[in-house]
């Protein structure tokens, strides 16, 4: 252990590793080092390929404070660039929707779908000016899944190779074939890492989940950490005689399940027998986080009434997570916890998760 709270060693052997220190989910400071570290040179979701599925669709988001421009280029290719304008940061886009060119809203210079310097407004006069010198400066862009990621690091691995087996694993399920049906977004007064914490174990669905625990069989959950990303898997439980509440899903089978995928450090994705939402929790100060949840359906499912029944089920858990991870973090703060032990058994995702981000914040 190290006197840095920023820097904590996690222990390879569950058995003998203690969870990360309480610190770390209030300080300010390392909140800072997490932006530096982690999510500016991981991959982030920004997007959904449906936003810019046409030549000339964009749109603009920001990512740890970077205003950001997301293109579908005239040749096809999506791209990235940094939203500031070359001459005095100025805006070149705003909002979404789909263009020919960019103009910035403060000087009127216009860049090309590919972030070329068109035109300089009034810039007669000025030696050695170079339009190639005053490009957008580009981000990198990637495409999976149907979704749109980015990375503030220029030296980080491709996409897909950070992915690892997470690929073979999703693609499963036909997410490419759901549209979005609604997105909701919950402002959490926690760490992005108690809400990781929560997410990544089973552990807790009897005493906070019991509808979703009535779904799934507990006794068969499953947790498989991998280098990046955490799958807990669970078949649907086959209804019993003794069911007071009607069940969700009436059938069950080996095929039919739930996985639960999240990925290093900040987005899941919950894969249902008729739905997929994806998570994404993002980091507002110390003690407060906003959740973005988003639900995708089959487009010949959206004006059935399971529809609405996939939201108000995913909803409702969602509520449940909020609620014990604000009381967790309220706890965090009590001078009788400053870390924890994990259960062999139960917290094997929390775990894996503990040991990723304690590998990254050591490095210099």
């Amino acid at each position: 252990m190290t006197n840095d709270p920023n820097r904590q060693y996690v222990d390879s052997d569950i058995s003998r590793a203690w969870t990360l220190s309480s610190a770390l989910y209030t300080s300010a400071e390392a909140l800072v080092t997490e932006k530096g570290k982690i999510f500016s040179r991981s991959w982030q979701v920004v997007g959904h390929a449906s936003q810019v599925a046409n030549p000339g669709d964009y749109f603009t988001t920001e990512l740890v404070g970077e205003p950001l421009l997301l293109v579908r280029g005239s040749d096809g290719k999506l791209r990235g660039f940094y939203n500031v304008c070359r001459h005095r940061a100025g805006p070149p886009a705003e909002g979404c929707g789909s263009r020919k060119l960019f103009r910035c809203g403060y000087h009127g210079w216009t860049y090309g779908l590919d972030g070329a310097l068109i035109s300089a407004t009034e810039i007669e006069g000025v030696e050695g000016f170079r339009p190639e010198d005053f490009a957008l400066a580009p981000v990198r862009a990637e495409e999976w899944f149907n979704l749109v990621f980015v990375n503030l690091d220029p030296q980080a691995p491709p996409l897909r190779e950070s992915l690892g087996e997470l690929v073979p694993q999703a693609e499963k399920f036909s997410f490419a074939e759901m549209e979005l049906f609604e997105r909701r977004t919950y402002d959490m007064k926690c760490n992005w890492k108690t809400y990781v914490d929560n997410y990544l174990e089973g552990y807790h669905l009897p005493s906070v989940h019991p509808g979703l625990n009535r779904e799934l069989d507990y006794n068969a959950y499953v947790v498989e950490p991998y280098a990046r990303h955490v799958r807990q898997f669970s078949p649907i439980r086959r209804p019993q005689a003794e069911d007071a509440t009607p069940r969700r899903y009436q059938q069950s089978s080996e095929q039919l399940t739930t996985d639960y995928f999240w990925i290093f450090p900040n987005w899941m994705l919950n894969c249902y027998p008729d739905n997929i939402s994806l998570n994404i929790v993002l980091p507002l100060e110390p003690e407060r986080s906003l959740a973005i949840f988003e639900w995708y359906l089959p487009v010949k499912d959206h004006a059935i009434p399971a529809a609405k029944a996939s939201v108000d089920f995913s909803h409702q858990i969602q509520i449940e997570d909020v609620a014990i991870c604000e009381v967790v973090q309220k706890n965090l703060r009590s001078r009788s916890y400053s870390r924890g032990r994990f259960s062999v058994s139960q917290e094997k995702g929390v775990h894996a998760f503990h040991r990723m981000y304690a590998e990254i914040m050591a490095r210099s």
